[in-house]
């Protein structure tokens, strides 16, 4: 049964939208995308490769999906250890409105009943489910306490607005620190399995 990861870039107020470039994802007139490009170095390409080569299959929000599904299929490198995974194994997608997705091995998920689905798709991959991006589908696999892992990379960047990854209204989840490095550019990557409801208590005397 694999495991559900999240993989995201937030910045240091938490904002995750359109890290990768101006035109990501305009939606409530963000005009900041492309923010996460200034800091890729050498030990944040390290961890994303470790992260592809653990992935049994990916599942993707309809936008996130169109946006490699528009780039990936055309790196044909095969030392490219994204694009080699990214094009060889299963993808899924959540959507209501797509009927036929044009990239090879990619399957459509309703999302009519999200944790009957996605419970499903677990119970038959391998490996790790991965989740990148797809904001709004990490909202909804949060509340439905359907992760097992998240992969926060948070840059050293605060934009002051734009859609992030622990929404209001997300139900209270406590998490067990697994792993950390930090790299030369000052991306602080962390790594984190859900553990659970949060305790509480009182520095009262």
């Amino acid at each position: 049964m694999a495991q559900l990861s999240i993989t995201t870039f937030v910045t240091l107020d938490g904002v995750m939208q359109a890290p990768g470039g101006p035109g990501e994802d305009s939606t409530g007139g963000f005009d900041q995308g492309g923010w996460s490009v200034p800091y890729g170095d050498q030990e944040f390409g390290t961890f994303v490769t470790e992260v592809f080569e653990r992935a049994g299959a990916f599942l993707l929000g309809r936008r996130t999906y169109e946006i490699f599904a528009g780039h990936w299929p055309k790196v044909t490198e095969p030392d490219n250890p994204v694009a080699t995974r990214l094009n060889s194994l299963p993808k899924y997608v959540v959507s209501t409105t797509l009927t036929d997705p044009g990239w090879e091995k990619t399957s459509v998920v309703p999302g009519d009943d999200l944790v009957k689905e996605i419970t499903a798709l677990k119970e038959s991959t391998e490996g790790e489910l991965q989740v990148h991006g797809s904001g709004r589908l990490a909202h909804s696999l949060l509340a439905a306490d359907l992760v097992d892992t998240v992969n926060l990379l948070v840059f050293p960047i605060v934009l002051g607005g734009g859609l992030r990854l622990f929404a209001e209204g997300l139900p209270p989840t406590a998490f067990r620190h697994t792993g950390a490095r930090t790299t030369s550019s000052g991306i602080a990557i962390h790594t984190y399995e859900t553990a659970g409801r949060p305790q509480y208590g009182s520095y009262a005397l």
